[in-house]
């Protein structure tokens, strides 16, 4: 099957829409398409007590949206002081004037609103080509994972998520058809293209974040990545020795461990359990291994408190989480915003599914600045040469859209 929504369709959408959501699981599990006008209900801002205020209001509607990283700042004693070129608000929630479904065999049902089918732009766009460039040197991320390695060693943290940023300036770039690219190169299960107003972000995340169905939540924490092979023989090696990786089931662990606090929070007595452990999982470009974590949410508790008690998630910041978050604002580069945050819905059931905003590119189309952020977990047991090499592994797919669409 092919795209659910080419291009120049979601070309015609940006043009008659202020906000259009579309979370797409690329034919595993349903996907939808959220529209809202500049008129439409909506939260856009940085205060979590007005977030949720706003949210409980509206417990009966469907809303969408996002929450960026940086609300760690009002979970903790925190602050963001890096580079932020983008310039996006720290959390967005609409509730769509249109929403779509597309079931996984891609038969299209409206939900609500008047939507009379698709139009189609055909314009004569033609993406510039920009340089793109990484805000830090080799050596820069080598001599700072060997310093969060000696914070390990010294007791500090356990393990830590480091990041770096890579970027192109004065880009002028059609957003549409680089979801597109990144799509198809990646075809993963919790891709996202959300345009609001002048914001853009282009997501192909392949991990969940958190998800609740009944009073039952789901957290799938993914540590551990290795590439795809050229053939079957190489791609079965490389699966097999992710498998057998101890540094990066150790990752993976420590990270269960500390989801499993995160839900303790708000569930039931003693019914967080550990579903699945470190199992590897094929994508398009990538393995990962991911693990599940279950447990009965408590009578009285909010959507919104189930959310933030896992918030920012663990797999993006490290154990223990709030020191972890400390070494990340030191060290990086540049304000994480929504990258490392969470896009995804609340139906009018309260069930809710979140992902983790990772291998996404962020646009501002009136700055016309482009920029992603990749990284990895730090441990004891980490190369720095080796985990340098895994964050390009891990920028590739984005990369090679960006010159798929520049050429």
């Amino acid at each position: 099957m092919g795209d659910l929504i080419s291009d120049q369709q979601l070309t015609w959408l940006c043009d008659n829409w202020s906000t259009v959501l579309f979370l797409n699981s690329n034919e595993q599990g349903d996907s939808y398409l959220a529209l809202a006008s500049s008129k439409a209900d909506q939260f856009a801002g940085s205060d979590i007590s007005e977030l949720s205020r706003w949210l409980a209001e509206r417990e009966n509607s469907w809303s969408f949206g996002y929450l960026g990283y940086d609300l760690k700042n009002q979970l903790e004693d925190l602050d963001s002081n890096n580079a932020d070129r983008l310039q996006m608000p720290d959390a967005l929630f609409f509730i769509p004037e249109i929403l779509i479904r597309f079931s996984q065999l891609g038969q299209m049902e409206v939900v609500y609103g008047e939507f009379s089918g698709f139009g189609q732009t055909k314009g004569n766009f033609k993406n510039e080509f920009r340089p793109i460039r990484w805000k830090e040197t080799k050596d820069e991320y080598i001599k700072n994972v060997v310093k969060l390695k000696e914070h390990i060693q010294q007791g500090d943290i356990y393990e830590v998520n480091y990041c770096h940023e890579f970027y192109s300036e004065d880009i002028d770039i059609d957003p549409c058809q680089l979801y597109t690219c990144v799509n198809e190169i990646t075809k993963a299960p919790f891709g996202v293209f959300l345009k609001h107003e002048e914001f853009y972000i282009l997501c192909s995340s392949p991990e969940r974040f958190v998800k609740k169905e009944g009073s039952r939540i789901i957290s799938q924490p993914m540590k551990g990545t290795v590439k795809r092979g050229d053939n079957q023989i190489d791609d079965l090696k490389l699966k097999n020795y992710l498998e057998d990786n101890q540094k990066e089931r150790s990752e993976n662990v420590m990270i269960v461990d500390l989801v499993r606090n995160d839900l303790s929070k708000v569930a039931k007595r003693n019914t967080v359990q550990v579903d699945e452990l470190c199992r590897v999982y094929p994508f398009k470009t990538v393995y990962q291994m991911i693990s599940t974590v279950s447990a009965e949410l408590d009578d009285g508790q909010s959507n919104i408190n189930a959310i933030l008690a896992c918030f920012p998630m663990g797999s993006m910041t490290g154990a223990p989480k709030v020191r972890s978050m400390e070494l990340i604002e030191k060290y990086e580069s540049t304000k994480r915003g929504v990258y490392s945050g969470s896009i995804g819905y609340i139906n009018d059931r309260g069930d809710f599914d979140f992902n983790v905003v990772i291998r996404s590119l962020h646009y501002n189309s009136s700055n016309r600045y482009l920029s992603a952020m990749v990284g990895g977990a730090i441990t004891s047991k980490s190369d720095p040469e080796m985990e340098y090499e895994e964050t390009r592994i891990k920028a590739n797919a984005l990369i090679l859209a960006i010159e798929k669409c520049t050429k």
